[in-house]
């Protein structure tokens, strides 16, 4: 532990890296079912953070790239309220109106038939009727909301003219049809409508989720439809979104804008996920707590590793080593303890991303910060957990510690 001087004093050896590594082991190695337990409670905090991070960053990203699909530019007009509280109705020109304002590129429309029900057969009572709404629809409503068949067909200008019905996707869950065909029937307004198809769920357009959705023309010729909108779906360039967005109330409605109501779908799914980031911001409080428990953990076992090897300490003061180099020692193995813990847990983390992403689907997305930043409030952690005790050590002296013993 000393070296002979040029002078022929004695010097303290130098500890080079790899000797404070080795000698910041042994604690870990001589007690090796408290380190793993010490390790572990680090290891909970690090992959709960870790894991918190990665399902949000991945359940964000899934979000990210299903906005990018449908696309962030689709804005609906439906009619508000009147001044008296009645519920305001929109113009049979509002559709060509709206489809005037130069950066619109599309428009489409549905109209709700209040008194219209579906029922699955004749036998279903009147008050059944599963909340299912009526719309009558135009053909080109699908482009214009991005939503997806999941089976069957979808009304074109020969089937919006006769009773054929898509059905949205909880529609037919409630109805208990699970495919499209010549052969299935539903009852819609007292009529027997042909399913010729089935929507996948429309994020966009969540009320065509639980809609019946009959052709234009056919709903005016034998359900009554009056022909008024109930709401109108607009796709703009991308850059005039805004500037449409403004204009849209009045010009649907010149009489009474303020009867109309103009919203951005995508809104709703952006506001889901301001919501999903105050939850995680909610769960890494509690990662937060549990690493700090780990803290305490390994500073516990460090302080009593200290008890419990003052023979060693003794033994290595009586030999040359200085107070700096046994307070190196204890903080070196108070930080092997940590960082074995901060890499196994990251690694826990990382898996549970990996597995309850691929299970719902989503794109597994694990940030670099969130690994590395685990690692280093490992570290941290480790480095104030083990200076105390350290420094504790390093205060026996050589006849103090062998006495104790």
């Amino acid at each position: 532990m000393a070296a002979a001087s040029a002078g022929g004093a004695l010097r303290p050896a130098r500890l080079w890296p790899g000797d404070v590594l080795k000698v910041g082991a042994v604690g870990l190695r001589t007690r090796p079912m408290r380190a793993f337990l010490s390790a572990l409670g680090i290891a909970i905090g690090i992959a709960a953070m870790v894991a918190v991070v990665g399902v949000s960053s991945s359940s964000r990203a899934d979000l990210d790239r299903a906005l990018a699909a449908l696309g962030t530019n689709l804005l609906t007009v439906s009619p508000g309220s009147t001044l008296t509280g009645e519920k305001a109705q929109l113009p049979l020109e509002s559709e060509a109106m709206v489809a005037r304002i130069a950066p619109v590129r599309e428009v489409s429309a549905i109209g709700l038939l209040d008194d219209a029900k579906v029922y699955r057969s004749g036998r279903i009572p009147k008050t059944e009727t599963s909340g299912i709404a009526v719309y009558a629809a135009r053909t080109d409503l699908r482009a214009a909301t991005g939503a997806e068949l999941r089976g069957g067909t979808w009304l074109n200008a020969a089937t919006g003219s006769y009773p054929a019905v898509v059905l949205g996707s909880s529609a037919a869950d409630r109805l208990g049809i699970g495919h499209a065909g010549p052969g299935v029937k539903v009852l819609v307004g007292g009529k027997w409508f042909t399913v010729v198809g089935i929507l996948a769920k429309a994020p966009l357009a969540p009320e065509l989720d639980a809609s019946a959705l009959v052709g234009w023309p056919v709903a005016q010729a034998r359900l009554g439809f009056d022909g008024h909108p109930t709401t109108i779906y607009t796709r703009s360039r991308d850059a005039s979104v805004e500037d449409v967005r403004n204009v849209l109330g009045a010009t649907a409605n010149p009489e009474a804008p303020n009867e109309v109501q103009v919203s951005r779908p995508s809104d709703a799914l952006a506001a889901k996920k301001a919501a999903g980031e105050a939850f995680t911001g909610l769960l890494l409080g509690l990662g937060a707590v549990a690493l700090l428990v780990g803290g305490v953990g390994v500073a516990n076992t460090m302080v009593i590793s200290v008890l419990e090897r003052r023979a060693e300490i003794g033994l290595r003061r009586s030999l040359g080593a200085t107070r700096g180099q046994i307070r190196t020692q204890f903080l070196a193995e108070s930080l092997l303890l940590s960082a074995l813990g901060g890499a196994g847990g990251a690694l826990i983390g990382t898996l549970v991303t990996l597995v309850y992403a691929l299970y719902q689907g989503w794109p597994v997305v694990v940030p670099a910060w969130a690994v590395a930043g685990g690692v280093a409030a490992t570290l941290l952690i480790g480095a104030l957990a083990g200076l105390y005790p350290a420094i504790r050590a390093s205060r026996l002296s050589p006849t103090e510690a062998l006495a104790a013993t």
